[in-house]
């Protein structure tokens, strides 16, 4: 059972989640109480052991920009968890090592997840990062035939089940493992790794490319910040708050 540990803000509960047997770390770039500076997923990211696979989630922000982002700071893998085009997963696919793409359970895209080209899945509840769980048995009743992890209102208390009913590639939890937003309790996230790996004792076999991030020129001597350019800025601005649109629904 692949395990990522999502909503990480600082090196602390990145190191505590990995040394606890997570999979991946994921960093919110998207506007949440739980987003994050470049400047500290950087740090994370230089401090994970390399069997940790850091991971960036975006939401509706510029293809390019995504890319330029995972560039610089060396993530190596991207969650899209908006509403983005084939077109634009299918075009970062091809330029970050690893793309994941959410879909809500009730989404009717999922049906056509295949056309996105991503190399894996996210199947969340209707308000992601709301800590609400969705009825499982939609996935019952509509199987997915591409490996998944499983998010929405995830706990140490109901992982076992989850993991029981709906059979996934893997899980991904934030709210459910912490002491207020954006930063973890390491109880709840011990028992949560306990009961996961009680019920998926297996070690999963760990698939994906995990070398560094390829640099492209495209991102390099572009300076077009229009909406028609690759969104690209000097490595120095990086660090600067970015312009997001607030959403309620990521909490």
């Amino acid at each position: 059972m692949f395990v990522k540990i999502c909503g990480v803000t600082n090196v602390e509960d990145a190191l505590l989640a990995a040394g606890l047997g997570a999979n991946a770390v994921g960093m919110i770039f998207a506007a949440s109480s739980r987003r994050i500076a470049t400047g500290e997923a950087r740090d994370i990211v230089r401090r994970l052991p390399p069997e940790v696979l850091p991971v960036g989630v975006f939401r509706d922000e510029r293809a390019g920009r995504v890319a330029e982002i995972a560039n610089s700071i060396g993530l190596r893998a991207v969650q899209l968890s908006g509403h983005e085009s084939v077109e634009d997963t299918r075009w970062l696919a091809g330029r970050v090592p690893v793309v994941i793409k959410a879909f809500a359970a009730q989404d009717p895209n999922l049906a056509r997840a295949a056309d996105y080209g991503a190399h894996r899945l996210l199947i969340d509840s209707a308000s992601p990062g709301s800590g609400k769980t969705f009825d499982w048995t939609l996935l019952q009743r509509r199987p997915v035939r591409h490996k998944f992890l499983l998010a929405g209102g995830l706990t140490p208390g109901n992982v076992a089940e989850a993991i029981t009913t709906v059979k996934p590639w893997g899980v991904d939890l934030a709210t459910g493992v912490e002491a207020s937003p954006g930063v973890k309790d390491p109880a709840k996230l011990r028992q949560f790794m306990a009961n996961v790996r009680a019920v998926a004792p297996e070690e999963p076999t760990f698939e994906f490319e995990l070398d560094p991030v390829p640099v492209y020129d495209e991102f390099i001597d572009v300076a077009d910040d229009g909406p028609d350019g690759p969104g690209h800025r000097p490595a120095a601005d990086l660090d600067r708050p970015f312009n997001w649109e607030e959403d309620s629904t990521w909490h």
